[in-house]
């Protein structure tokens, strides 16, 4: 007979515990849409920004042109990609082991956003489809959301979990009342709109320092390992130095030469340009303070993938859609962030046998060998 035990949790979540057609699937179209936002949403811009050096550069229009195409060619990549990751999402969500009423009904949701999306496809959605499609969109996100917080018991977890869904729900916010007042013809200013887009750009700059407290720690000062205590030392000195280096660069550059500075700021204003019309950051904070967040969210994604997280991918892919979510691609982008975000928990292993709990040398050669495999 089996007798109930000690129950020792074990981190589940990796994306080869899927299958090979799940893994390599979710590795593209994280792939994909890092070039995709390189190439269509960034380079592109940047080719507009750079109009006026073509005039005596007549390599940069070809070139930017070209990048632009296979840009294009990404983003529809990009969407065939999500649509396969989805389905093969949902499959194993519902082919896996129990899940709440909440989880069925957020996978509801994310199933109605892909049969919007091929809809939308066929037939001009207008402000009206756009409309139903934001409301969609965040209520299944909060409910993805709720179930992150569900089963996610440390603090430093559900922080982040909280204070992205918040950031993210302030530009929803603000396209579902903008769309809504625009649909009802009436002349009144929509409530708090512009207030919910500002504080949601800073709670998602912010959702990306979390994201390393919550799952990119080990940089920490206070190991007894040398070489980990070296490495620390090395990365916040440097991190350190070019975050206040960056905070303070426009004051210092106007005591030394003002014109310098005045050159550097308009390029700073290029590049935030730039990223604006990208990811939808308005950077009205500190160039330096994205520049940090930026930092936080790259060591944490890159230490995720090479573990083989899922969290790793899902984070990725939560941040490569942006801010402003001006494509369905991007909207769906998010969910399944939010999907594989979810999908890597803890669980409890399973019950160890009675007769191996009643003979402690038994039970401590058992464990040894468990430790080595």
């Amino acid at each position: 007979m089996l007798q109930a035990s000690t129950m020792t949790e074990r981190g589940t979540g990796r994306v080869g515990d899927y299958g090979p057609l799940f893994e390599y699937t979710i590795k593209l179209v994280v792939l994909a849409s890092f070039l995709e936002l390189v190439l269509y949403r960034l380079v592109s811009r940047l080719g507009m920004h750079l109009s006026k050096l073509a005039t005596t550069h007549p390599w940069i229009t070809p070139t930017f042109k070209a990048l632009s195409e296979v840009g294009t060619w990404l983003l529809n990549i990009v969407a065939i990609l999500l649509f396969l990751s989805l389905i093969t999402t949902l499959l194993h969500r519902y082919a896996g082991q129990k899940v709440s009423r909440v989880s069925h009904a957020a996978m509801g949701g994310a199933g109605l956003l892909m049969l919007l999306t091929v809809g939308f496809l066929l037939v001009e959605p207008g402000m009206v489809g756009a409309l139903m499609y934001n409301g969609v969109a965040l209520v299944t996100l909060i409910l993805f959301a709720a179930e992150y917080l569900s089963t996610h018991y440390e603090r430093a977890e559900r922080i982040f979990g909280a204070t992205y869904l918040l950031g993210m729900s302030g530009w929803l916010y603000y396209q579902i009342v903008s769309t809504a007042y625009s649909v009802a013809g009436t002349l009144a200013a929509p409530p708090l709109v512009y207030e919910s887009h500002r504080l949601g750009e800073a709670l998602m700059v912010l959702a990306s320092y979390l994201v390393y407290v919550a799952y990119g720690r080990g940089l920490s000062l206070r190991t007894k390992n040398r070489r980990q205590r070296g490495r620390a030392i090395w990365f916040w000195a440097t991190a350190g130095v070019i975050f206040t280096a960056m905070l303070f660069m426009d004051y210092f550059l106007g005591l030394y030469n003002p014109a310098l500075a005045s050159g550097v700021r308009q390029a700073t204003q290029g590049i935030g340009w730039i990223f604006q019309f990208g990811m939808g950051y308005t950077f009205y904070l500190p160039f330096a303070v994205y520049m940090g967040g930026l930092l936080c969210w790259s060591y944490t994604v890159i230490k995720l993938l090479t573990m083989g997280r899922l969290a790793g991918y899902g984070i990725a892919l939560m941040f490569l859609a942006g801010y402003a979510l001006m494509f369905s691609n991007l909207t769906l982008m998010v969910i399944l962030g939010v999907m594989l975000l979810t999908l890597d928990r803890v669980k409890p292993a399973a019950a160890e046998p009675a007769s191996a709990a009643g003979h402690p040398l038994m039970e401590s050669h058992e464990g040894l060998v468990t430790e080595q495999a």
